[in-house]
């Protein structure tokens, strides 16, 4: 039931032809990407930026506290043209008129983020819009009119052209220009630009390689790769014909000391002061340094895989209910497992390549990947089991690293059968719909299909 498909390259070419008729509908795809690069602010650029900083964290807790009040009074709540139909007015206002030295579309887009922070709360994807604190990470956006200058970027009103470090060039028409600010001190901006033409389709990339589609199953592009997540190895993964396994670094292991000095050194200050100030700001480097270096191993492992694989499975974990344990809560945290699938994700979109997501529930650890045998109960302190069926002896994260591999490729089968039979709309066998309604966007699904493996009786393991 596990066996490799032609339908694999199916699917991918039924979602090619959607694509590619996407334009007849008055459909134009543009493909948006976004570059964080850094800036280097003069002193002058500092001050106004900071002045900008705090003009929209006032407008957003000004904002939010005026949608509540009027929710409570009314049983409505404001629109982001009824938010800014307010700000004439506090401009005008002798204790808010400072709001007028702050560029304009910087506040409506303020306005329009609140209003997008609502929307998202009430359709379930987001918890209720709080309030913003001066301590924590500062940000306004830029909706238009941001430009580069050489190696520098001109912006809108009294900021002007702010040296930056345009590592990557910046070859797409400059939409919105988000700057923030680090606790640690650095500024940065995320450059969202837009592109013509969509993203390349799965059989884009089998085309460019000389590859027929249907030969999917047989071609180096055509591997499909499973990947079981964990905290003592961070990923194994089996292709097809190996397993791989790839450490855990415990990069907040490694920097626990230096971290438990420099927050002890914050303590002993006084509160309020300009030498607390300075310690929290060098503790908020420590904390970077440890982000920094978990994102480079997260980007180099997942490039690693994408270069290598057509189609990655991986397991839709529950994250946010793993880490209520207490005694795993601070391993799991910093594995980032939901940010290794996003690096995936976004990776494979571009390249025209597929993410499977299976559901959280598929037994892959208790389930025998040679006869299909399922036992009923696998501790975790249990890393490795004979199955009592076939007699094959698995290793825990190996053996689950084939079956979600195995399940990727049916769930793959299953999708490109009914996408063939029912037309190429996003739904799988049980009429549900492939894209997840909360939470981050997958490319499938596992469905409601019952597992095709039989559930036995509970068997010793050895």
């Amino acid at each position: 039931m596990f066996e490799e498909s032609p339908n694999i390259s199916r699917i991918m070419l039924l979602r090619y032809a959607y694509n590619s008729n996407r334009s007849m509908f008055g459909v134009v795809p543009m493909r948006k990407q976004a570059l964080k690069v850094r800036l280097y602010p003069s002193d002058k650029q500092i001050q106004v930026l900071d002045q900008h900083f705090g003009c929209a964290r006032w407008w957003w807790n000004y904002g939010l506290n005026q949608c509540i009040e009027t929710y409570k009074a009314t049983g409505k709540g404001l629109s982001q043209s009824g938010l800014n139909s307010m700000l004439p007015k506090l401009k005008k206002d002798k204790e808010t008129e400072w709001l007028s030295e702050c560029y304009s579309q910087v506040l409506q887009s303020v306005s329009l983020n609140l209003s997008r922070a609502y929307q998202n709360f009430f359709e379930g994807r987001a918890k209720y819009p709080r309030f913003k604190s001066y301590h924590h990470r500062q940000s306004i956006q830029y909706p238009q009119k941001v430009k580069q200058v050489n190696d520098c970027l001109k912006f809108p009103g009294k900021v002007g052209i702010v040296k930056a470090k345009i590592h990557r060039p910046l070859d797409g028409t400059i939409k919105t220009v988000t700057v923030s600010k680090c606790p640690s001190g650095k500024y940065y901006a995320s450059v969202l630009m837009e592109y013509d033409g969509d993203n390349p389709t799965p059989t884009d990339s089998l085309h460019k390689s000389g590859n027929p589609p249907m030969q999917l199953s047989s071609t180096t592009d055509g591997k499909v790769v499973g990947i079981d997540l964990g905290i003592k190895d961070f990923a194994i993964t089996y292709d097809g014909d190996k397993t791989s396994k790839y450490a855990n670094p415990k990069h907040l292991y490694k920097y626990q000391k230096k971290l438990a000095v420099k927050q002890r050194i914050a303590a002993r200050k006084e509160k309020g002061s300009n030498r607390k100030n300075k310690a929290n700001k060098i503790t908020a480097r420590v904390y970077e340094q440890i982000s920094n270096v978990r994102q480079d191993y997260l980007h180099k492992l997942s490039r690693k895989i994408v270069d290598n694989n057509q189609v990655v499975v991986v397991e839709n974990l529950n994250v946010k209910g793993m880490v209520r344990n207490h005694k795993l809560a601070k391993a799991i945290s910093d594995t980032s497992w939901g940010t290794f699938v996003n690096f995936l994700s976004y990776k494979l979109e571009k390249e025209g390549k597929v993410l499977v997501e299976i559901n959280r529930w598929f037994p892959s650890s208790k389930l025998c990947s040679n006869c299909h045998y399922q036992i009923r109960d696998l501790p975790l302190e249990i890393r490795a089991w004979t199955c009592p069926s076939c007699g094959t002896h698995h290793h825990r994260d190996g053996n689950a690293a084939q079956n979600i591999r195995a399940e990727g490729i049916r769930l793959l089968a299953l999708s490109a059968a009914e996408m063939s039979s029912s037309g190429m709309g996003e739904a799988n066998a049980s009429g549900e719909d492939v894209r997840p309604t909360r939470g981050r966007k997958s490319k499938m699904r596992q469905s409601s299909v019952k597992l095709e493996a039989n559930t036995h009786p509970l068997g010793e393991c050895g």
